[in-house]
């Protein structure tokens, strides 16, 4: 590893995981990533299987990790959702990105490590598969503080701003990422546009 403090970044917060399989590049944040052991630099993630990284990753047996830290802006978690589609590039006209020796692209923008991993072994567990891996490589890219899960919710994640005017309108808030909807009702099959998570995983807030 260039830096082994990058190890250290890790904290439990969001990270944007990408991969690349063929000629294609794809990324989705997660917030499911932790240090197993030192000795070998060894950490797992678990990703949904909705994910098209999740297959690429599952395929190629091979991730970037880059850590969000606390300079993170909510435009950067806007571009990779919590979900990775299948059309999409997430790359496309964005220049915060370069390419590890693994050929993987990791973010640098907004990040402060990035850690470059090879899969030792899966474990299915149901909508989800968990990686185990070893850390090959990486690099520490700022010294400003990791964001945690609670401070992206508390700083980055945008706030209801409530109904522009007193009574009649109501806002559903997507609970993930904060992003609003005005109308009487939330429609059942409605899918959040910027993380894609379900109706499910909205709130109701009237002004």
């Amino acid at each position: 590893m260039k830096n082994e403090n990058a190890m250290y970044a890790l904290s439990y917060g969001l990270f944007v995981l990408t991969a690349r399989q063929g000629e294609k590049d794809n990324g989705c944040i997660i917030n499911t990533a932790g240090q197993v052991t030192i000795t070998p630099n060894r950490v797992t993630i678990t990703v949904d299987k909705k994910n098209l990284t999740h297959d690429m990753v599952l395929a190629t047996g091979e991730f970037d990790l880059s850590i969000l830290s606390k300079e993170a802006e909510f435009s950067l978690v806007q571009r990779f959702g919590f979900q990775s589609g299948r059309t999409a590039d997430k790359f496309k006209d964005y220049g915060g990105a370069q390419r590890g020796d693994n050929g993987i692209l990791y973010v640098t923008e907004g990040t402060n490590a990035w850690l470059a991993c090879k899969v030792a072994s899966t474990l299915d567990l149901g909508t989800h598969t968990l990686f185990l891996a070893d850390v090959i490589d990486g690099d520490m890219l700022t010294s400003a503080p990791s964001a945690t899960y609670a401070y992206y919710h508390a700083h980055i994640k945008p706030k209801p701003q409530g109904a522009k005017e007193p009574g009649g309108k109501k806002w559903w808030v997507c609970k993930v990422c904060g992003y609003v909807y005005e109308g009487e009702s939330l429609p059942a099959d409605f899918i959040c546009p910027i993380c894609k998570h379900p109706a499910a995983d909205f709130e109701p807030m009237e002004g």
